[in-house]
């Protein structure tokens, strides 16, 4: 039976970023599941974690590695991106107020392109301010809910059908009658508080009222997640991982192409190679599949086409057979596209739309 990793950062003490302890990582990992015998692992990554997949396969540690796949992640691109990220973490919000702000802005800034998608990923970013809990242990435990009604200009998840509403999440419409019954439930009880206030003759007939009553019913027809100090921060301070930045990516390009199993690379936009890797892929050393309406997080933005162009990958290079029932999803891709001119018997860049 074939793996397929995919590689998560995720270490006890994330500022200690020496990028040969993640690889090393890795590879302790495959050999803890797999003391003896292992079965045909495919390793995936995306961004840094393309990085320490590239890695690990050039070590050449894991006799039964059959295959790699990188998500948009290029030497090149990465290390010209360096020059205007610390810009960039300076100008994002450095706290939020729920959950619901948090994803809302992840999707508004173009950070993810898939609604659904961020409100399971992005969460893991972030932690209570006050607890330092993360926010994705609070879901999980049912202390923080996330609550929103999508904005109705949110970008649907790419490649799925555009007959479906695709802005309504699992569970949407629950919450949005929940938020209806409560503003009418608020109604009602301004209307039963100024009833009230006419009757009065003086002030000691209000008093019979219980105390708790208003403030009970304050709390339960609160917006959920309301808040008036922020609640939630990052969970990990990127400027302190700084002096890491150039080892993540440096020499990058060559170690991708020295690797000899079959490759395959994932980019939201051709101007993503740089040239080391353009010319790889003239000699055909690897295939590549463009996702232009994706952005950074193609795997999050496009699910279902990258998951296709995995199988695709998978069936392609005889790792697998394809059923007899599989309904490809990515029968409507267009030509192929090249970026370069190249023999009919180089694969050449395809354009997945």
């Amino acid at each position: 039976m074939m793996k397929i990793f995919q590689w998560i950062p995720c270490r006890s003490t994330p500022y200690s970023l020496i990028f040969c302890q993640y690889f090393r990582d890795v590879i302790k990992i495959i050999f803890a599941m797999y003391p003896t015998e292992a079965p045909p692992i495919i390793l995936v990554g995306h961004s840094m974690g393309g990085a320490v997949a590239v890695h690990v396969a050039h070590k050449r540690t894991i006799p039964s590695l059959a295959g790699l796949v990188v998500i948009d992640v290029v030497e090149g691109s990465a290390l010209n991106s360096l020059q205007g990220m610390t810009a960039f973490l300076r100008s994002r919000p450095q706290s939020f107020y729920s959950l619901s702000q948090a994803i809302e802005w992840s999707v508004r800034s173009s950070q993810l392109r898939n609604l659904q998608s961020a409100r399971v990923s992005f969460p893991g970013q972030l932690k209570r301010i006050e607890t330092g809990e993360t926010a994705t242990r609070e879901l999980e435990s049912g202390v923080a809910l996330i609550c929103s009604r999508p904005s109705s200009d949110t970008n649907p998840p790419i490649g799925k059908s555009k007959s479906r509403d695709l802005h309504r999440l699992p569970g949407m419409a629950e919450d949005e009658a929940a938020e209806d019954e409560d503003e009418e439930a608020a109604k009602e009880d301004t209307n039963h508080a100024s009833a009230e206030n006419s009757h009065s003759s003086h002030p000691n007939e209000s008093s019979q009222t219980p105390a708790n009553a208003t403030s009970s019913s304050r709390v339960k027809h609160a917006a959920p997640g309301a808040t008036n100090k922020p609640q939630y921060t990052w969970r990990i301070d990127l400027m302190r991982t700084q002096q890491f930045w150039h080892e993540w990516f440096a020499g990058l390009s060559s170690l991708f192409l020295s690797i000899p199993e079959p490759k395959l690379l994932l980019l939201a936009g051709v101007d993503r190679l740089d040239k080391e890797l353009t010319i790889g892929q003239m000699q055909g050393k690897f295939q590549v599949r463009v996702f232009p309406k994706s952005g950074h997080a193609v795997q999050e933005d496009a699910p279902e086409l990258v998951a296709e162009c995995l199988a695709r990958f998978l069936v392609r290079n005889r790792f697998t057979e394809a059923r007899s029932n599989c309904d490809p999803i990515c029968d409507n891709t267009p030509p192929p596209c090249d970026i370069a001119q190249h023999t009919a018997a180089v694969p050449p860049v395809q354009i997945v739309t």
